[in-house]
């Protein structure tokens, strides 16, 4: 299957944008399904299958108990429609009381009223915006101001398209070293270069409130990656540099090569660890791979 992104706008950041949270929600999708149990009155057994056929819902309307196999975004979701306007996070395994079950649209919507106005609902909460609590970003994105202010302390970004509003800064465990060395040797594909080799290294050490198990050890990694020796390679170096200082390069999750948990991984800047190779191994020649590592870095506002 072949799943290709473009933009109306000719925007390639924005198709790049699209395309790699794509591939990241479906790479936590395939090594990370997570299963919880709900009590549930059997009548929303098929509006929940409709309104979210994502989900894997294993019961039906003789049954009081739903089981549902999803990623956290979509048991976030799954609350939203059953308990409307309320944006706590499901964290435990609960019975849920439904209060009403209405059709849940993605984005920024507007609602028909009965007097012709138009009203305009917070993609975050999707409660309607009220007019003294609106925020509206540069990117044209409207929010509920409280709302935003809560998602910007998480990451400043627009919800909706991404756009990037301050600095980024990530959850690399702090303590990490990145040291820089050339070689004269050339990578494939960059014959008249020499090779600029990066030598990544973040220590074990013990999770903070940003990570996924606080208090809990993880498991530290040393990485080499490679670029070419070229005026591009040299720009695209100090690029890294300053996603490594932003601590965005590496962060603490499940490994997708072991499936282990508390491990050190890679944070969606993707990094050639081959010289050689091709793209299936991570390695070069790989043309346009310094054009999309440089949209992926102004994806997250380094450029």
């Amino acid at each position: 299957m072949v799943v290709t992104f473009e933009s109306h706008r000719k925007d390639s950041v924005r198709v790049h944008f699209a395309r790699e949270r794509f591939v990241t929600f479906y790479q936590r999708l395939a090594t990370d399904l997570k299963v919880q149990t709900y009590s549930l009155d059997p009548q929303y057994y098929k509006s929940l299958q409709r309104q979210f056929p994502e989900l894997l819902i294993e019961g039906g309307p003789s049954k009081d108990n739903i089981t549902v196999t999803g990623r956290y975004m979509h048991i976030v979701m799954l609350e939203d429609f059953l308990r409307h306007g309320s944006s706590s996070p499901v964290t435990s395994q609960r019975p849920l009381t439904p209060q009403r079950v209405s059709p849940r649209a993605s984005g920024t919507t507007r609602n028909k009223q009965s007097d012709d106005e138009e009203e305009e609902s917070c993609p975050i909460c999707l409660d309607t915006i009220k007019e003294d609590r609106k925020k509206t970003l540069a990117c044209k994105h409207s929010f509920c101001r409280g709302c935003l202010e809560k998602a910007f302390k998480t990451k400043p970004v627009c919800p909706t398209c991404g756009a990037v509003y301050g600095e980024l800064k990530g959850t690399q465990p702090k303590g990490g070293t990145m040291a820089v060395t050339q070689e004269r040797s050339s990578l494939s594909g960059y014959d008249k270069y020499g090779t600029i080799v990066i030598q990544y290294h973040i220590p074990s050490g013990i999770q903070k409130e940003e990570h996924p198990n606080p208090g809990q050890t993880y498991q530290g990694a040393s990485r080499t990656a490679y670029l070419p020796d070229s005026s591009e390679g040299r720009n695209v170096l100090a690029l890294l540099k300053r996603a490594f200082d932003q601590r965005l390069t590496f962060t603490i999750g499940r490994s997708s090569t072991t499936g282990m948990e508390n491990m050190v991984t890679w944070n969606d800047i993707h990094h050639k660890t081959s010289r050689s190779g091709g793209t299936s191994c991570y390695g070069y020649p790989d043309p346009d791979y310094l054009r999309r590592l440089q949209d992926e870095l102004k994806v997250k506002g380094i450029y």
